[in-house]
């Protein structure tokens, strides 16, 4: 039955709890945030590098051969690494997962299996908390809240691989598709290719996000909708400083050029940030826990209450 309206009233003096929402920043300021990203792609294509220049830190190391001797990776390997960056007051606990040997093989049948393993492994690990008669009172939370997946700049379209892996982990994790090195495209190659990768997922619904829901107001559901028409993002990494008509700016520079990663008019790097840290970091999280843990939470408890029930029907026989 559905409730009956609340009737508004104005208080007649004032009370106070409008400052609950201090309340609440102050206690959530002291606990600090966290928030887990995952990166998907073959070595080469920057993933690192982009990392580094969207938190504006060197917080991860390139994991690609360097050395001709240097053996090569036989299997998709699982790399997380910590940080704690601290911006105006807010502390943010930045869990980085790295997955070098992903898509490096001949034959790369099931390499994206340790990738959803692992994902599948940290819902697992928070459920088993949840579950524990005296459960902690902050569950650390390590599942991943978002996936960015790198596209080789090739102009053309999707490899196999990578509509197979997107389908897979659009199921388990929130995808945010990259192409990388975007700047080896021309602006018109870059639109074309974009336009074609739209087309694939379409084809071969591949569900990514950003998700609305019946809590979206129009200007959050206008804002996803720029988003999805910009996905997937053609970014370019930096974390070199070059000058710019005498400013400093991170970029690269070339025979032909600077490509300046924060301008607008040379890659969507900008849009990328904004998308992940100011607009949608708490979104990715909430969607995390609310759409992709709780459909792993669901499947497992009537898993478990299955098992519960086929015993004493097992026993009686």
């Amino acid at each position: 039955m559905a409730a009956a309206p609340v009737e508004e009233i104005r208080a007649n003096s004032y009370v106070g709890f409008d400052t609950i929402t201090q309340q609440i920043e102050h206690k959530l300021l002291k606990r600090g945030f966290q928030f887990n990203v995952i990166v998907v792609g073959q070595t080469g294509l920057g993933k690192s590098t982009l990392i580094n220049t969207i938190f504006a830190s060197h917080l991860i190391d390139s994991k690609g051969r360097l050395a001709p001797d240097e053996p090569v990776r036989q299997t998709t390997e699982i790399h997380p690494v910590s940080h704690m960056i601290v911006e105006n007051g807010v502390r943010l606990r930045l869990n980085i997962v790295d997955t070098p040997g992903y898509g490096d093989q001949i034959n790369n049948e099931n390499c994206w299996d340790p990738i959803v393993k692992y994902i599948k492994d940290q819902h697992s690990a928070y459920l088993r908390k949840e579950l524990t008669a005296q459960r902690d009172r902050h569950i650390q939370d390590t599942r991943i809240h978002c996936a960015l997946y790198f596209i080789n700049p090739t102009g053309h379209s999707l490899r196999p691989v990578d509509i197979i892996v997107m389908k897979k982990l659009s199921e388990v994790v929130n995808v945010v598709p990259v192409i990388a090195k975007a700047d080896s495209l021309t602006l018109e190659e870059r639109d074309a290719f974009k336009q074609r990768i739209r087309e694939e997922l379409v084809y071969n619904n591949i569900r990514l996000y950003p998700f609305d829901t019946e809590d979206n107001d129009e200007e959050e559901i206008q804002l996803n909708e720029t988003i999805r028409s910009m996905i997937p993002f053609a970014v370019v990494g930096s974390e070199r400083t070059v000058i710019v008509d005498g400013k400093p700016v991170r970029g690269r520079k070339n025979r032909w050029g600077v490509v300046n990663v924060e301008d607008e008019r040379h890659c969507e790097f900008v849009h990328l940030r904004n998308f992940m840290t100011r607009t949608h970091l708490q979104d990715l999280i909430e969607t995390t826990a609310q759409i992709h843990y709780e459909a792993f939470r669901s499947k497992q408890l009537l898993a478990l209450k299955e098992q519960t029930n086929a015993r004493p029907s097992a026993a009686a026989q």
